[in-house]
């Protein structure tokens, strides 16, 4: 029997990396791991109701309740998060480092671990060719961009620590 799971193919990371992209100005950087962080939740949907919320984010609450339904999809479930996010990383790093040798991303700010687009017309000629997304897949892209962004990755409040993807403990 064969499987296929996007979570691992390489053309659907580039994909997905093209797609949060948009999102972002040309002058603008972002942190490869909040990148990837991203990734997973655009992956798998529902496990954004997994994210700690502190008590003031009552506005994310009422968002993600109501635009991102919790209902798994049992052919796409995920068992233990972190073990999955760790799994996906070659597939994530590969994905960017594509982008970086089509010229849209920069790929000495990659050397630094941060995203930073170069080419913003090639960026959206590559999005123009993507038909358009799910109504849930738009809803989490704008959750993690406008909401997510703001929140340190780091900290015991940073966004590692949040989502529990990465180890947070050592990071200052």
């Amino acid at each position: 029997m064969i499987i296929y799971s996007q979570a691992f193919d390489y053309y659907h990371a580039v994909y997905r990396m093209v797609r949060i992209l948009t999102r972002f100005k040309r002058d603008n950087f972002l942190e490869l791991d909040r990148l990837r962080i991203w990734d997973f939740y655009l992956l798998f949907p529902n496990q954004v109701h997994s994210i700690t919320l502190k008590k003031g984010d009552d506005e994310i609450r009422k968002l993600r309740k109501r635009f991102i339904k919790e209902k798994d999809n049992p052919y796409n479930s995920v068992f233990d998060n972190r073990k999955v996010f760790e799994k996906l990383k070659p597939y994530q790093l590969t994905a960017i480092h594509c982008l970086a040798s089509y010229g849209i991303i920069d790929n000495t700010l990659l050397k630094e671990n941060r995203v930073s687009i170069i080419s913003d017309s090639l960026l959206r000629e590559y999005d123009g060719k993507f038909e358009e997304l799910s109504y849930t897949e738009q809803n989490v892209i704008a959750l993690m961009t406008l909401h997510f962004s703001t929140i340190s990755l780091f900290g015991p409040d940073g966004l590692k620590s949040r989502t529990k993807l990465m180890v947070s403990k050592y990071d200052t």
